[in-house]
């Protein structure tokens, strides 16, 4: 009877292997590769079969293709296949400029980027002038910000954070490979009326802290 029970098991458990890893790295290529936007470890395990391991998958897929024409990269909390930076000039045919953003528009994004989540108020007392609705709505239509949390003041303005879109455009893994306020001068996107308070230098982000809100959670509402 044992004989004949381990017999009938076996059966059962191997419907529920998974792949050997190899197998799951080409999965995991397959949906990166197609996929315009980029997947977190989440989705590309609801994907594949049961028991699949996503992420060691990535980790392998990652280091098979170091020295590429493209690399697997994270963004944010997700994972895309990339064209490899330094390769970057041979796309430039390609790329078509419809919108060139504005002085405001660039010291807005910048204000929000190192300091989200972040009111209109207080972008405003760091440029030193009024932020027009116009510039706003423009970076929310681009997706590279979107409103954050409301923060617990009176009036509980909302805030404004950058999405995985602004990180995935610039390929920033996090706000925390960010460039500080002397490249960015350099780069000419700062203006130097800009106030020395408006942009940290990498030096002084805080390593733990992904935005200024990280550590103060009764400030703000969900």
């Amino acid at each position: 009877m044992t004989q004949e029970s381990d017999a009938q098991e076996t059966p059962s458990e191997s419907l529920f292997q998974a792949p050997p890893m190899g197998e799951q790295e080409r999965m995991v290529e397959a949906v990166l590769f197609a996929s315009a936007e980029p997947v977190s470890v989440r989705d590309l395990e609801s994907r594949m079969p049961h028991g699949c391991d996503a992420a060691e998958a990535l980790v392998r897929l990652r280091k098979r293709y170091e020295g590429r024409g493209v690399q697997v990269l994270r963004v944010g909390d997700a994972w895309a296949i990339r064209t490899a930076p330094d390769l970057g000039f041979l796309m430039q045919k390609e790329t078509v400029e419809t919108r060139k953003l504005s002085r405001a528009a660039i010291e807005t994004l910048a204000i929000i980027a190192y300091h989200q989540p972040v009111t209109r108020a207080e972008i405003e007392e760091i440029r030193g002038v009024s932020v027009s609705r116009g510039t706003v709505d423009q970076l929310l239509e681009m997706e590279w910000i979107r409103f954050g949390r409301r923060k617990m003041t009176p009036g509980r303005p909302v805030t404004f954070v950058v999405t995985p879109q602004f990180l995935d455009h610039f390929g920033l893994e996090s706000a925390r490979d960010l460039p500080g306020l002397k490249e960015l001068r350099s780069a000419g996107l700062l203006e130097n009326r800009l106030p020395p308070s408006a942009l940290p230098t990498v030096g002084e982000k805080d390593d733990d802290d992904e935005d200024i809100g990280a550590g103060q959670p009764e400030l703000f509402e969900d």
